[in-house]
């Protein structure tokens, strides 16, 4: 099928949408700059989106910064919530729309795409519900006839920078508890994957959410963009993203002593212990590794497998792999799709001619398909050594490189051994080792014996190096909020 015969499968045509939204209306770039967004199957633009330059994102932060002050003041916390909850039934009930929207501009299939606005729209139905929970306290003075409270209020216009990789819930999770607390978002989506953002927009809007309090502005200028980490009407930053680009924001933030929230790149350990159930391990392998071609932040990076059993569980694997079915995302037999661009390919590519050439065996996979697309076989190696860049490198795509390990001792050290600490997996039947290694490793995020650790209920985030803060879950909210203390004193008056 052709990209309009796809995009013709979307029934409500307004949510299809290039331009920026800035100061509560669909406007165009200054002097009419585009940038092109391309389908991942066919490397065909699938459309232009508004190239908004610095001045555009200034008038959009002027204008948030305005319109949060009166939402706040004018809003209350059942109002909020009311609105959120709206929101959320609008994205459930346009969830097919949204899906095919962002496989178009992702290369996701269409099931993990489907699956993904139902996931973004548990973490608008989590805050909705979390609004009205924004207590403070009171606090025993140790001054006579005097009481000491805090409020919770909120931080501000807060800078929303998200990633390609899941379009949807990416805002989701860090706009929803934003305006739980009555923030205003400046978002800026990734320009490979801009649609998504701008449809959620819309049904925002749509359903009451006060225009000015969400803007977007889509950009390819990186100097535009540095706007929103250096104005002083930006309070908080939210990035998502890599840890270089990370640390350079939070220096840009610090001039201005914003609020941050990092959640950068990660090293995943996936381990499986001799005692481990091996089909259950190679099945959560297959969805830790492998969704989304392999391009999630809480990927398993590194699959550290036990000596005794490595054979039997890379056969397991193998088998599951071969299986996979390589595809448009958008041809219902699809079972793993293309990667978001060319770079992709070609850093999964260099990871495998890296550890082959340092001892490593090819078992499943290992090309590039011939013809159009950003296209990568799902790849096995085993045998991999400790000083492959796969070791060391965040791949993003659909390669499982096999480590092996002879002690518990020995695959704790292995899984600590990198600067990143966003999440680390581990499967084994042994209780005693199942607190151990679950203390012992390095990240803010562990599954034992699964590889599914993201819910809306879940505090996700990581250590080291792997960023600050913490999304979603109860902690979600006050990575928005200030706390003030308000001491009131001679209470006998």
């Amino acid at each position: 099928m052709t990209i309009q015969e796809w995009t013709a499968k979307i029934k409500n045509k307004d949510l299809f949408i290039s331009s920026a939204f800035i100061d509560g209306g669909w406007v165009s770039a200054q002097g009419g700059a585009t940038f092109d967004v391309y389908e991942p199957s066919t490397e065909e633009v699938l459309g232009k989106v508004a190239n908004l330059n610095r001045d555009d994102i200034k008038r959009a932060i002027v204008s948030a910064d305005a319109a949060q002050r009166e939402f706040y003041k004018t809003s209350t916390a059942a109002g909020r919530s009311l609105l959120l909850r709206k929101w959320n039934d609008a994205i459930l009930a346009n969830a097919d729309d949204l899906a095919t929207i962002l496989c178009l501009e992702n290369g996701k299939t269409f099931l993990e795409a489907k699956g993904e606005i139902t996931y973004a729209a548990s973490f608008v139905s989590w805050f909705s519900e979390e609004a009205t929970r924004a207590y403070g306290e009171t606090i025993p003075s140790s001054y006579a006839n005097t009481t000491v409270l805090t409020l919770k209020q909120p931080v501000g216009t807060c800078a929303i920078i998200t990633p390609w990789n899941f379009p949807a819930a990416m805002i989701t999770r860090k706009v929803a508890p934003a305006l739980a607390v009555g923030c205003s978002v400046v978002i800026k989506p990734p320009s490979e994957t801009p649609f998504t953002c701008l449809a959620l927009t819309k049904l925002a809007v749509d359903v009451g959410i006060p225009a000015g309090v969400i803007q977007v502005v889509p950009t390819k200028d990186r100097e535009a963009a540095t706007e929103l980490a250096t104005n002083p009407l930006i309070r908080k930053l939210s990035f998502t993203g890599s840890t270089g680009v990370g640390k350079m924001l939070t220096k840009l933030a610090a001039g201005t002593m914003k609020k941050v929230s990092m959640e950068l790149g990660g090293n995943a350990p996936f381990i499986v212990f001799e005692d481990a159930d091996l089909d259950l391990a190679a099945e959560a392998a297959m969805f830790c590794k492998f969704r989304c071609s392999g391009q999630t932040c809480v990927c398993a990076n590194r699959l550290l497998v036990h000596k005794s059993i490595a054979p039997a569980f890379t056969a397991k694997l193998v088998k599951l792999v071969n299986a996979l079915k390589l595809g448009s995302g958008m041809n219902p037999s699809t079972t793993i799709g293309p990667l978001v661009n060319r770079s992709g390919v070609t850093k999964v590519a260099k990871h495998i001619r890296d550890a082959v050439a340092k001892g490593a065996k090819i078992e499943a996979g290992g090309k590039e398909p011939s013809g159009p697309g950003f296209f990568h076989e799902p790849t096995v190696l085993s045998g991999v050594t400790a000083d492959a860049l796969v070791a060391i490198d965040e791949t993003f795509g659909p390669l499982a490189p096999i480590f092996e390990f002879e002690s518990e001792d020995e695959a704790v050290t292995m899984a600590n051994a990198t600067e990143f600490g966003l999440a680390g997996y581990f499967f084994s039947r042994d209780i005693g080792r199942v607190l151990r290694v679950a203390a012992a490793l390095e990240c803010g995020m562990v599954g034992i014996n699964t590889g599914k650790i993201s819910a809306a209920e879940a505090p996700f985030g990581g250590i080291k190096e792997s960023g600050v803060g913490r999304e979603g879950s109860l902690y979600g909210m006050a990575e928005y909020q200030i706390i003030k203390s308000v001491t009131i004193g001679n209470t006998h008056l």
